[in-house]
Order: C-alpha cells, then structure tokens, then sequence
C-alpha cells in the first residue's frame, strides 16, 4: 500500500478577523486537503479570529509587539513560537506589521501573503481607493511569496475582478474579499503539493493548474 503524504504545517499570522485566515482553517479541513494549521497566532489581544481558531480545535498564541524593546526581538519570538508548533510555512492573513529583513531571511520562501490588489499594481495600502481613481477596469488579489520588500515576491496565483460603474472603495472591497477566501486555499494547496515552487524570482509549476482551479482565477467571477 503506497504511504500517504504528511501534510504541510502551516502557521496562520493574524492582526483582526481573521477572514482570510477562516477560508484557510476551512480549507484544511476537507478530505484529501494536503496542508493543516497548527498554529493561529496574533500580535493583538482583540484579534476576533483567535476565538475562531479556538472553536476550530486549533492551537493559538497571542504574542503582543508592543511587549518587546524592538521588531526584531518580537520577530524572534513569533519565530520561535512558529517553530515550536512544528510548522513548516508561514501564512499572513491580515497580519498588520512590517518584517525585519532577518525574519524575511528565516522563512524565505515559507512564507506567503496575500494582497488585495493584482500586483505589482497598488501595493500598499488603500488599494481599493487607487484602483477607483486610477480607472482601472479590473482589479483583484495576489498571493505571494515574501520578500524584503513589501508587497513583492514571486507570484503564486491572481484572481481578477471587475470594477463596476458606480462602485466605491467598500463594495469594491467586499467583490475582492470574496475572490480572496476562494484564492487562498487554492495557493495554499497548490504549495502543499510540492506543485508551486519558487525558481530564481518565479514561481513554476510542476503540474498545470486544472480546470477547477482555473475556476477561480477567472475575472467574470
């Protein structure tokens, strides 16, 4: 009988709801998904996605930056939790701090992100408001490995939606957050299964991405 392939350990970085982070946990607990979450962790008390995690039976750890001198020597206790957990890759889901290079360098390419914004467009913040004023007709998510630089690394997958006539930053906002509980999971999986790697500063695949998945990434979605 061929052996079943472990799963990948992820841990999930949060500051907030955590709704990102939910489309994961709910991602890795269907049958046959390659990857599980053994770690939640917070860097705030109030994160409401810690109590999520917990009703979801998965471990959580709140690790407050404000508690530490510098970023650094908070990294290195968020590492050391991570490690801890016996996880293997990072995932942010709304994770409200910038990295140090040195934690860059840890994890380098473990560690994913996603962005509300079809990048190397708009990246940063307030991206739903510059899509609008920039006129663009499409806009949508990215997930992608972290580099030192922010809101950068090779590109994992996208997924495009509409700018709609008449619509403003919070409606456009919720059309993308949709699109990114449906593209997170796949990125995840597609990681997990060894199908997603990193190849100088591109993503290559060692298998195509199937009708199911292309699925997702389409922009009349």
């Amino acid at each position: 009988m061929a052996q079943l392939k472990a799963r990948l350990k992820a841990a999930i970085l949060i500051s907030g709801r955590g709704s990102n982070m939910q489309a994961l946990i709910e991602a890795c607990a269907q049958p046959g998904y390659p990857a599980e979450i053994v770690l939640v962790l917070a860097n705030r008390a109030d994160a409401a996605g810690i109590e999520f995690a917990r009703r979801a039976g998965i471990a959580t750890k709140i690790i407050p930056h404000k508690d530490f001198p510098d970023r650094e020597s908070f990294e290195k206790a968020l590492d050391q939790a991570i490690r801890d957990a016996g996880a293997e890759l990072v995932c942010n889901a709304g994770f409200m701090r910038l990295f140090t290079p040195w934690f860059v360098r840890v994890w380098h390419n473990r560690q994913i992100n996603i962005h509300p914004s079809l990048l190397p467009a708009f990246p940063g913040l307030h991206t739903h408001e510059r899509a609008i004023e920039a006129g663009v007709r499409f806009t949508g998510c990215t997930v992608h490995f972290v580099r030192e630089i922010m809101d950068s690394g090779p590109i994992i997958a996208q997924a495009a939606v509409p700018v709609l006539p008449g619509d403003d930053a919070d409606i456009l906002a919720a059309r993308v957050l949709a699109a990114e509980h449906r593209l997170y999971p796949l990125a995840l999986r597609l990681v997990a299964e060894g199908r997603a790697h990193v190849d100088g500063e591109r993503v290559e695949f060692t298998a195509p991405v199937g009708t199911a998945d292309a699925a997702i990434l389409n922009p009349t979605n």
